[in-house]
């Protein structure tokens, strides 16, 4: 009988010992998570947090100061949800890189989920099938490296446009500052046009807005406007449960918007629908989708051509200008980089392979890119499980913010970073080949699909202006003058600066 009840109780025993060693891992696990610290907390105010330190539209910079204070990873408060912020590039990678299952997704505002199609963007998808599919479609008709040589034609053709433009300019009106904005970014808007549809416009008719719109309207429409609704804030975002109360006025906005954005982008393929149908091909995105991407939605199609227009003709701009800005302001490192142009080209003009043979051009490049973050924080991702960052526990549900102006800002890994040197990316730490110097174009598995097309045009497009043309600001253009605006970091008013050819080049 003995015999019998112990077997019949060892189940239950062995049940109960391996119970028990769940429960001792489960607490060991538990408590060993709870030792690693929370992240330093911003004071803030009762419901509202922080929001108030952020009221002004550059919140980079709020968050690069309060960095110094708190250090580089801290939390605060926006309404109902906790946002980590990450201003380290040791941080910032180890979010992007080596924790990025438990971040991958985004969180964006109201007004860009509106504007990006609920994130029909590469730029702006979550990580997923279709952003794996998308991208492999755009790096292989527009920005991968084979891709890069198709398209070489037009940048060349760019080159050559500007370079007659702003001769054009110093032969009509030599003493008056040329608007550098004005001029690069038309060209830079005509590149992305066909690139992307195969053809630059000089008006199309629109039938949803009943008007025949000029090339610069279009531009606005497809450009300037959308950059200038992404950065609109509906205070409704930080306060879901009160998403009952309408806001019209924000709405409407960022409605009317996309409507007009679709408008022209329906008017744009139609047209290059009507080129097909007579049987002219082109080497463009919108050519290369319709044959391989059959599985795209109308409005799916529409927002892909149209990613590839904005961010072709916004971001590369933000950074040329700003390198024109500095090389004008600072002689003595213009005449360097015309020096280093001289003895590698000659007298023939600078050319795309020859970008290796300038070390010196490579690093205003770069260094441009760091004080002058194009795209200053990464959009707003959230962490989908408890993870680690930095050495500290970061719960489910929080809210991640990569500050890549912080980043590139640290005073812990550049010295005096609010010079602008590009005399830094000239240490043998940097290898010439590396694009990714900075935290300019991210990391990882969402690094800047655009990243070699924006070295390339901006690049060339430094050389060649400085080859054929002394820089130099118009009085008013001083540092302390300069400011930023947009969802990307223009500058707030249009570069203005006198030329004065040099010695000509063969072209």
């Amino acid at each position: 009988m003995d015999t019998l009840q112990l077997v019949q109780t060892q189940p239950y025993a062995t049940t109960l010992a391996l119970g028990a060693v769940f429960l001792f891992f489960l607490f060991w696990f538990t408590t060993k998570r709870s030792k690693l610290p929370t992240v330093p907390a911003v004071p803030g105010l009762p419901v509202i947090g922080n929001l108030l330190q952020l009221k002004e539209k550059k919140p980079y910079k709020t968050f690069t100061q309060m960095a110094e204070k708190y250090g580089p990873i801290y939390s605060i408060r926006t309404g109902a949800f906790t946002l980590i912020v990450l201003n380290s590039a040791q941080v910032a990678k180890e979010a992007m890189v080596t924790k990025y299952s438990s971040i991958s997704s985004r969180k964006l505002s109201s007004a860009l989920q509106i504007l990006t199609s609920n994130k029909c963007m590469v730029a702006m998808s979550d990580y997923n099938e279709f952003h794996k599919m998308i991208k492999r479609h755009i790096l292989a008709n527009v920005l991968g490296a084979n891709a890069q040589k198709r398209h070489r034609l037009h940048r060349e053709v760019m080159m050559e446009n500007l370079s007659r433009q702003f001769n054009e300019h110093v032969k009509t009106t030599y003493d008056l500052a040329v608007n550098f904005r004005e001029i690069f970014a038309s060209e830079l808007f005509g590149l992305s046009m066909k690139q992307a549809l195969g053809s630059n416009v000089e008006s199309i008719y629109v039938e949803e807005l009943g008007s025949t719109l000029s090339r610069d309207d279009v531009y606005k429409i497809l450009v300037l406007d959308i950059m200038e609704g992404a950065i609109e804030v509906d205070w409704r975002d930080f306060f879901p449960y009160l998403k009952w109360i309408p806001n019209k006025s924000i709405e409407m906005k960022i409605q009317k918007l996309y409507d007009r954005r679709k408008a022209v982008m329906k008017a744009l393929m139609n047209e290059q629908r009507k080129r097909l149908a007579s049987g002219k091909e082109e080497n463009c995105y919108f050519d290369y989708l319709l044959s391989e991407a059959k599985e795209l939605t109308e409005d799916q199609l529409s927002m892909l051509i149209w990613e590839t227009i904005i961010e072709t003709a916004d971001t590369t701009l933000v950074t040329t200008e700003w390198a024109i800005y500095e090389l004008a302001k600072d002689k003595n490192r213009q005449e360097r980089l015309y020096e280093e142009l001289r003895n590698v080209c000659g007298h023939e003009k600078i050319t795309e392979g020859q970008l290796a043979k300038l070390p010196y051009l490579g690093a205003v490049f770069h260094e441009t890119l760091r004080k002058h973050s194009p795209a200053p924080i990464v959009p707003i991702r959230y962490a989908h499980e408890d993870t680690e960052l930095g050495g500290y526990h970061i719960p489910a549900g929080s809210e991640i913010a990569i500050n890549i102006y912080g980043c590139n800002m640290d005073k812990e890994q550049w010295e005096n970073p609010q010079q602008w040197a590009p005399e830094r990316f000239l240490d043998e730490k940097y290898d010439n080949a590396d694009l990714y110097k900075t935290m300019a174009f991210g990391a990882g598995k969402r690094v800047c699909a655009g990243s070699l097309q924006a070295m390339l045009i901006a690049c060339t497009a430094i050389g060649t202006l400085v080859q054929e043309f002394e820089w130099k600001l118009r009085q008013g253009e001083e540092e302390e003058n300069v400011d930023t605006v947009g969802l990307t970091t223009h500058k707030l008013h249009p570069l203005q600066v006198k030329l004065k050819p040099r010695k000509q080049v063969r072209r």
